[in-house]
Order: structure tokens, then sequence, then C-alpha cells
């Protein structure tokens, strides 16, 4: 029998912070989002492909720094933003991404 698990709705901000390098310390970042599967991978989500008809591949996604201190991920979702000058930067983990509400119980 498996429990169901209560997740709070859309206004909640449950979600893991973790600074490396110098942090933020640069104005431009590059983001990357990964999505936490429920067999326990990570897999990372598709960038955003440059808008018309080209057929170069898509660029990497750059934020401010204004704009990475407002994100928030989904539940599922792990946010890597990188400083392009500096390396540091910021990750934001999901709660579900994190196992906050997972199970540790092992089979066998």
């Amino acid at each position: 029998m498996s429990a169901a698990i209560a997740l709070p709705g859309n206004t909640a901000a449950t979600f893991l912070t973790h600074f490396f390098g110098p942090g933020l310390a640069d104005d431009r970042y590059a983001v990357e989002t990964f999505r936490a599967m429920a067999d326990g991978e990570i897999r990372r989500c598709s960038d955003v492909s440059p808008k018309g008809g080209r057929s170069r591949g898509a660029k990497i996604v750059t934020a401010t720094l204004k704009a990475v201190k407002e994100m928030r991920p989904a539940p599922n979702e792990i946010i890597v933003c990188t400083g392009l000058k500096s390396r540091g930067g910021v990750q934001y983990w999901g709660a579900v991404s994190t196992s906050l509400f997972c199970n540790r119980r092992q089979k066998g």
C-alpha cells in the first residue's frame, strides 16, 4: 500500500538553494534546467530553440542577475545558473527533486 503525497499548491516556495564558487557575482548567467524523474534519474530539459527556420542549434539560454534571483523551480525541477565570467552561481532544487517526500525503505 502506498501513501499519497499531499503537495502544496502553486503558492508554496519549498526549494533548496545551493551556491557554488563565488556565488552570484556576475551580471549574466547561463541557465540549464533538469527534471528529476520518478525512477531517480535526472534528465536535462530541452533548451529554447532560436526563432526562425534556421538549421543552427539552440544558443545557451542566458539571464540577468535580477532574473536569476527571481527564479523558482517546479517541484521536480532543478535549475542551474552558472556565471559567464566567474563560473560561480546557484542551483535551485525543487521539493520533490531533493527527495524531501521520498520513502527511503528498500526492498529486499
